[in-house]
């Protein structure tokens, strides 16, 4: 293990909230989101009780791939707003007691980044992976006066930084060691980047696809490296700053480096089957290679929460208190909550379960009103990714009332449509309703934030990994969540709940604890 400075002791405590920006709020009716929209919004994101924000890419971008594809990252892309706008968001985020992360895309660029420009012309630039003749498999065809081709990292117009290769191959002269000039500029300008927006009042970042730095990295041995010398960077230069990665594999990414990483739908030797086993119910974003699988939170009642259970200890079994697994509801990148069959009556349970699990919460814009995932939407900024996953139907517009665009824009033509659902859920029905999915998620957030045995640094002992899920935390509260849509009971040993702190259908009768369809409860049982 790494001896990193410790990390902030704000992280302990951090709920995530993250904000797609083009969807959440637009402040001037163009039908994109942007700063002010974001900031003119903070007082829900205060009143709910979130304290940490994470905004997806928002630098200049010809925006191919939703701004991950990068053409200045010292700068924000004007439909959001400038420079002076997102530090005046910040500010004020700071004042309501609420961090804001950046998204930072560092494995590649956008081609229309200067970089790339200028290395498509010149032979002996590097910071990108040329090969000088032919186009070997998977490069694409150089588009400028330099002869060959390079090597792209996501989509063909995502050209990948050079941060070298493991394995070097005289045959493959593409093939540079870690420490040559290439990959060594780009390591600095990572530094430069972060520097630049940790000094404007940043907290952070979250980096996207953090395990793809250094290629033909079978062990992400090399690319650790890397994140291991920025760590140490961080921790000298800015001491309250986090990473968060994009890697879906705790158990290597926290001892490389990084403060938190999420349990992702992908990463790892089980692609994400952690997460994937707890939500992902066939519909909305789905890898054709994934195998079919029944998810614990279903109606139906055949899954099991043992493939999260056990990834989530091997994960903290490897970290000890070297960093934090972040617990996602959703992303960008995958499906809502509130997705295909499943109903707004599911998702309380959900929220019980994420908000009182020893993880990180992260909860995708939207999620605590049950916003749903919409089908068939057309291809947006690159968000078409394979025949049954289209990325569109997780970014649509927040739902704030039940004016023009749900509340969101004024504008006739807004980023993605709204969900056209006549009930569709919104912020102000719901803060007018006590008996809410908002309001409940409020309360749970108050709960988990006030009660240290809840929090991620809290004792965890399973008692039952089933239907009812069973858990005790910090030895004093008792868990239950039943996901399924049949009633389930569990026979406590030596337990006897006590006070409920948040309960819905489930009751006690001596040492048995029975749990409606899709109840769960929250007990003290210290006395």
């Amino acid at each position: 293990m790494n001896s990193f400075r410790p990390a902030p002791a704000w992280l302990a405590d951090a709920v995530f909230y993250q904000i797609y920006p083009q969807s959440f709020a637009d402040s001037n009716g163009d039908g994109i989101g942007d700063f002010d929209g974001i900031a003119e919004r903070l007082d829900h994101l205060a009143w709910l009780g979130v304290n940490t924000v994470w905004l997806n890419p928002c630098f200049v971008s010809p925006f191919g791939d939703a701004g991950y594809d990068v053409a200045d990252y010292l700068n924000v892309a004007p439909r959001y707003g400038s420079n002076d706008d997102l530090a005046k968001l910040v500010d004020r985020a700071r004042r309501r007691g609420i961090r804001v992360l950046l998204d930072l895309v560092a494995g590649h660029t956008s081609a229309e980044h200067p970089w790339f420009r200028a290395s498509a012309d010149d032979p002996d630039d590097h910071r990108y992976i040329w090969a000088p003749e032919g186009r070997p498999d998977g490069f694409v065809a150089s588009p400028g006066s330099r002869p060959g081709a390079y090597l792209p990292n996501f989509f063909d117009f995502q050209p990948a930084l050079n941060f070298g290769y493991v394995r070097e191959s005289s045959a493959e002269p593409w093939r540079q060691p870690v420490d040559a000039e290439g990959p060594r500029a780009n390591r600095e300008a990572l530094r430069t980047v972060m520097d630049h927006w940790l000094s404007l009042g940043l907290s952070g970042f979250r980096v996207d696809m953090a395990a793809s730095l250094v290629k033909d990295d079978p062990d992400k041995a090399g690319t650790s490296r890397i994140w291991t010398e920025l760590r140490h960077w961080l921790d000298r230069t800015h001491p309250d700053a986090v990473l968060l990665s994009e890697w879906g594999e705790p158990e290597v990414s926290v001892p490389a480096g990084f403060h938190t990483d999420f349990f992702l739908h992908f990463g790892g030797p089980t692609d994400g089957l952690a997460l994937r086993s707890l939500w992902s119910n066939g519909t909305g974003t789905v890898n054709d290679t994934w195998d079919p699988l029944d998810c614990f939170f279903d109606p139906s009642g055949k899954g099991t929460p043992r493939p999260f259970v056990e990834a989530w200890q091997r994960a903290s079994s490897a970290l000890g208190d070297s960093g934090f697994i972040s617990l996602p509801t959703a992303n960008h990148d995958f499906s809502r909550l509130n997705c295909g069959p499943r109903t707004a009556e599911q998702l309380p349970a959900a929220f019980a379960f994420q908000l009182t699990w020893p993880t990180l919460p992260a909860i995708y814009y939207g999620d605590e009103i049950g916003m749903r995932y919409i089908p068939d939407l057309p291809d947006t900024e690159g968000s078409v990714l394979g025949p049954r996953y289209n990325r569109a139907g997780s970014r649509t517009p927040m739902q704030w009332d039940d004016g023009p665009n749900a509340g969101f824009s004024t504008s006739g033509h807004p980023y993605l449509p709204v969900d056209p659902a006549p009930d569709r859920p919104t912020v102000a029905a719901q803060r007018a309703d006590d008996t809410s999915l908002l309001h409940l998620v409020r309360r749970l957030i108050t709960l988990r934030t006030t009660t240290p045995e809840l929090g991620a640094g809290g004792s965890v002992e399973i008692l039952h990994a089933g239907y009812p899920f069973v858990y005790v935390r910090g030895g004093r509260y008792l868990v239950v969540v039943n996901p399924q849509q049949g009633q389930a009971s569990y026979r406590l040993d030596g337990i006897r709940p006590g006070r409920a702190l948040e309960a819905s259908g489930v009751a006690t009768d001596g040492d048995t604890v029975t749990a409606r369809g899709f109840g769960f409860g929250i007990f003290d049982v210290s006395g």
